[in-house]
């Protein structure tokens, strides 16, 4: 029997750059269609998803056959599905929390709660952090005119930047510490983070001062009717735990594995993903009605996210095969280009904006490994990587983490923010328009810092 490991690695070898062409209309699809047909999108985002899936996936198997198929079961029993429970399972729990209390959102304590989001981000998970402070955040601010740049500058620091610390923080991370890199070793990313949040805080506070003053002191009274902090539903901060457990364990737990449909998982993942689907249900159950209610808890921007991202996950599989099979591939320019620490950093990054960051970060892992310790056992080379050539890794680990905030594709709670944000009546810009009005003219000039700095 012919190994799927193989098969995999083949595929990437055989892609044609047109491949990736479904995957550059999903692109312009999130980008295009919120900003010239709202309504159209709003209705049928899911067709348009459909359509570009199907426009990878049936041409692939009619000529790939088999070796196509076996991919794209692949990414959806081994990628996308866990990918989905570990996003529903926080999304579910976070949203049992209620931060009640009049909480005023000025200037200073709006950069204190990013602050504070920035240093959570690292141990609870970006996606954890970034649902636990949105609502409180929001609440916070509703009385404000100008709330955009606000929740653009969350997405910057909650949902990206402050997961640079541990392997908890952003799954390449995770999948580096999965590959031997020591769990404190990212530590070492301290300074590129404090630099990064620091230049993005202070560049908040003064744009939050300067709109908090044109709105007349964000225009409320201070009154007498204010009501006292408080949380309701902080037992889920148990499950929050038991989430954060579940996935530690699964990176360092080898309880064999099996195989179903060609896809090899572990029983420990298995388990987490067992785990996480109970601790998500136990939430529901045990948080009362009334808490969702205050915290205005849908499940639209989770059903958004599943429905994009299916169509995401499928559409890129060609662009990171193709990437994966380095020089033997259609990009075999792209590893022979990159030398440098700051090169590292700049094409891990970029790809990452728009591939999902975590097989961004292993394939240039692997790249770095390729050009230095060719034909060396993974586990030693790594550890010969960390010894001889940290910079490198620095600069591959701060790519991946750091320029996820380019895009709302870049890592997945972007896209929760923008819809929960959206349902919050914040008028969030297209994909396009982030770019263009926030993300490009923002975090280049900070990325060019970091550059100068440390690489």
């Amino acid at each position: 029997m012919t190994d799927p490991t193989a098969l995999h690695k083949n595929l990437g070898e055989l892609l044609p750059l047109w491949s990736i062409a479904p995957f550059i209309g999903m692109l312009l699809s999130l980008a295009l269609f919120p900003l010239f047909a709202p309504h159209f999108w709003r209705h049928h985002f899911g067709k348009v998803s459909a359509f570009w899936s199907a426009a990878v996936v049936i041409p692939l198997l009619i000529i790939y056959k088999g070796n196509a198929l076996q991919e794209f079961i692949q990414i959806l029993f081994a990628d996308f599905v866990p990918f989905i429970i570990l996003l529903g399972s926080l999304y579910a729990v976070s949203g049992g929390i209620m931060i009640r209390g009049t909480l005023r959102g000025t200037p200073l304590l709006n950069t204190a709660m990013l602050a504070a989001g920035t240093v959570l981000a690292s141990w609870m998970g970006t996606t954890g952090a970034s649902m636990l402070m949105i609502r409180p955040f929001l609440r916070a601010n509703a009385h404000r005119e100008n709330r955009t740049f606000m929740v653009v500058f969350f997405i910057f620091l909650v949902a990206n930047v402050g997961g640079a610390l541990t392997p908890l923080g952003d799954p390449p991370l995770f999948l580096g510490f999965l590959r031997g890199v020591p769990f404190f070793w990212t530590l070492n990313i301290f300074p590129h983070m404090a630099v990064t949040a620091a230049l993005l805080l202070g560049l908040y506070f003064l744009m939050d001062s300067y709109f908090y003053k044109k709105e007349g002191a964000g225009g409320v009274p201070d009154g007498d009717g204010k009501e006292k902090i408080g949380i309701d539903g902080a037992y889920n901060f148990l499950f929050l735990c038991g989430i954060i457990g579940a996935i530690l364990v699964s990176g360092i737990a080898k309880w064999g594995e099996i195989s179903v449909l060609g896809v090899h998982r572990g029983l420990q993942d298995l388990a987490r993903d067992g785990m996480l689907v109970l601790l998500g249900l136990l939430s529901l159950l045990v948080t009362p009605r009334q808490i969702h209610e205050d915290n205005e808890f849908t499940w639209f921007p989770m059903k958004e996210v599943a429905i994009l991202f299916a169509g995401i996950f499928l559409t890129m599989a060609p662009c990171l095969k193709i990437l994966q099979a380095g020089a033997r591939g259609e990009l075999a320019f792209i590893p022979g280009a990159i030398t440098e620490p700051s090169h590292y950093f700049w094409i891990t990054g970029v790809l990452s904006s728009f591939l999902d960051n975590a097989p961004t970060y292993l394939t240039f892992l692997n790249t770095l490994i390729g050009n230095f310790y060719p034909g060396i056992p993974e586990g030693r080379s790594i550890a010969l990587v960390i010894k001889e050539k940290p910079l490198y890794l620095e600069a591959i680990s701060a790519g991946a983490v750091f320029f996820g905030a380019v895009t709302y594709i870049g890592n997945a709670p972007n896209f929760l923010v923008r819809s929960i944000a959206e349902e919050a009546g914040v008028r969030m810009p297209g994909f396009f328009g982030y770019m263009l009005k926030y993300s490009l003219i923002v975090l280049v000039p900070v990325f060019i810092v970091l550059t100068l700095t440390f690489f």
